[in-house]
């Protein structure tokens, strides 16, 4: 007895292909909606858990990402393997103005940054002293959110504003010091 030859007819193979395309199309979504969810940086880790996406298709997904969104208002960040969805640099102008509006920090937290900012770098000391001991919680939340970065100096931080901040909030350093853009 011959053993069944089984054959895949032209019909079988476009399901199997339109399935695979379903699936994928399905992975970029997952992959897009993370990214415009967010609102913040995310390795490839942080997608993989949030996906369920293989390491590979991942990559292959941020990549033609990054080129569906490389020339709209819309784009995709990598920093070092970290990717964020964000709005193009030439619309950061509607972003401060929409901004002004609302806040997701407190005036009290948004006085106490503006106090580091203004006498960066200063003293965790010095900041507690002017803006008292609720600074320590909005100093706490800085450094989580990466926007201040903190040395140890003696019995106490010095304060002073990292890169996240200012692409945070979409501002520019000031003279002195080194502004990323212009090196691009």
């Amino acid at each position: 007895m011959e053993p069944k030859k089984l054959t895949i007819t032209s019909k079988t193979a476009s399901e199997i292909e339109n399935e695979f395309e379903e699936r994928e199309r399905e992975a970029e979504e997952k992959v897009e909606a993370a990214l415009f969810i967010s609102g913040k940086f995310l390795s490839l880790q942080d997608l993989i858990s949030l996906t369920d996406i293989n390491p590979i298709m991942l990559k292959e997904i941020l990549h033609k990402l990054e080129k569906k969104y490389s020339s709209g208002a819309i784009i995709i960040i990598n920093k070092n393997n970290n990717y964020k969805m964000d709005v193009a640099p030439k619309y950061h102008y509607l972003i401060n103005r929409l901004a002004a509006g609302t806040s997701e920090f407190t005036k009290a937290e948004q006085e106490t940054l503006a106090i580091i900012a203004y006498k960066q770098p200063v003293k965790q000391s010095v900041v507690i002293k002017i803006r008292g001991n609720k600074a320590y919680e909005h100093i706490k939340k800085f450094r989580e959110l990466g926007l201040v970065k903190a040395k140890k100096i003696a019995h106490t931080l010095e304060l002073t504003l990292s890169d996240e901040f200012y692409e945070y909030f979409n501002v520019h350093k000031k003279e002195g010091q080194l502004n990323e853009e212009s090196e691009e």
